[in-house]
């Protein structure tokens, strides 16, 4: 329900407890009248180095899912957003499908998720062959390469930073992205795609934008724009990349 800091729009953002960098990237982004109401889920062990230790961490998000949602839903929210992204692409498809659902059924709210944010951007984009990075270990990677892939997309390649707790994904420097995206990048990919909410990749996504001369697709930016153009909000802004900018 809309008030005086959302007069347009008030979204409930569930994250990680571990995240900082979701809320940062919305609010950086300057929509006028649309307030955010996060809702977080709570991680007492955020090591992820390795398969068995992101399953784990997959476990704790979903142990701590309704609370956040409970949580955020007492701001009264006219969309459910998701902040994080693992979860979404988790089963394909049909795996994102039953989440969504199973989100509306709880919430009785619209919900928009990374994965579903990816497609639609990627769609709109015009674009069929990518290349995608995350800060997975690749127990989630095949995941993600599995959910493009039934959807249509041609996946050049994709990688995972390996990071080793949820915290350090936030602490990822733009010298080692740049250098990611040098080795993903080539004339037969058409889009780089990053996933990874608590990743700060947005405003160097635009930069590499201008530089690569392609749409470079950071997660944040996405989910934000999918949000706002299925609620009726049309504003384009920039420094967000192409999407929010020309779409």
């Amino acid at each position: 329900m809309s008030n005086v800091v959302g007069p347009r729009a008030v979204f409930g953002v569930i994250v990680p407890s571990t995240n900082t960098v979701v809320e940062h990237d919305y609010w950086r982004a300057g929509i006028p009248g649309v307030a955010y109401r996060a809702g977080s889920m709570h991680i007492a062990n955020p090591v992820m180095g390795d398969n068995a230790d992101f399953e784990a961490l997959l476990g704790q998000i979903r142990a701590s899912i309704d609370t956040a949602v409970r949580d955020a839903l007492t701001a009264e929210p006219d969309r459910l957003v998701m902040g994080m992204s693992a979860e979404t692409f988790w089963g394909g498809i049909a795996g994102n499908a039953a989440f969504e659902q199973r989100l509306r059924e709880r919430t009785g709210l619209p919900v928009t998720t990374g994965a579903s944010s990816c497609r639609a951007a990627l769609d709109t984009l015009g674009v069929r062959r990518i290349a995608v990075f995350s800060p997975y270990q690749p127990i989630a990677d095949v995941e993600v390469g599995r959910f493009f892939t039934e959807a249509g997309f041609e996946v050049a390649t994709i990688t995972g930073l390996r990071c080793p707790t949820a915290m350090d994904i936030a602490r990822v420097e733009e010298p080692r992205l740049r250098a990611l995206v040098a080795e993903l990048d080539g004339p037969d990919v058409e889009a780089i795609v990053q996933v990874g909410t608590n990743l700060s990749f947005v405003g160097l996504a635009e930069t590499l934008e201008a530089e690569l001369g392609k749409p470079v697709v950071a997660i944040n930016a996405a989910t934000l724009w999918h949000a706002l153009r299925e609620h009726g909000i049309d504003d384009q802004v920039t420094g967000s990349g192409v999407l929010l900018r020309e779409h």
